[in-house]
């Protein structure tokens, strides 16, 4: 309601509104906004609240992958000194696209590439299963993030290596009645 009109200093003139407890507004601003009709100044205060939360919000990353292939090689587990076990393995994806100009299908214009990605899983409960039951040529759905990494190989060269750290892996096929 606007119908204070109490001069009382870094409250609004006309409904008496507290404007000392709104923070990046220096003092001057304060007395500016303390002049100003109850609509502007509510209208203000909230934008400027508005765009400090979407620059607070702006400040996060997020580094989230999904992938759909088929597995590569069978999951090996590997140990460095005892600690941090892994299931590693690869996945292959493919994107197609049409190479043709023509707007009538024909067999010569799908291009297909394929891409290796290898994932690492860290999780216990999910590297066990991973390494149980991920086998080469399942169909899986893998989630997690990506993570680069440099190490040296056996010739002393500095190698770059791009890995997928999984926290999610559906199986999407199974393998075994595949077989069959």
């Amino acid at each position: 309601m606007c119908c204070n009109d109490a001069a009382v200093p870094l409250q609004h003139r006309m409904c008496g509104r507290d404007l000392t407890g709104r923070r990046n507004f220096n003092a001057h601003s304060l007395l500016f906004f303390s002049t100003l009709p109850c609509s502007q100044i509510h209208s203000l205060i909230t934008e400027k609240e508005n765009r400090r939360n979407v620059a607070q919000t702006n400040n996060t990353a997020l580094n989230r992958i999904q992938l759909l292939g088929r597995v590569g090689q069978d999951p090996v587990m590997r140990q460095v000194e005892g600690k941090n076990p892994v299931t590693i393995f690869s996945l292959a994806t493919n994107e197609m696209w049409r190479s043709g100009e023509s707007e009538v299908f024909q067999a010569g214009d799908i291009t297909q590439k394929t891409t290796w990605h290898r994932v690492s899983v860290f999780r216990p409960g999910l590297r066990d299963v991973a390494y149980q039951y991920v086998k080469k040529g399942a169909r899986i759905y893998v989630e997690g993030k990506i993570d680069y990494g440099e190490y040296t190989d056996k010739n002393n060269v500095r190698r770059q290596a791009t890995t997928i750290i999984a926290d999610n892996i559906i199986f999407l096929s199974d393998h075994i009645k595949e077989k069959v």
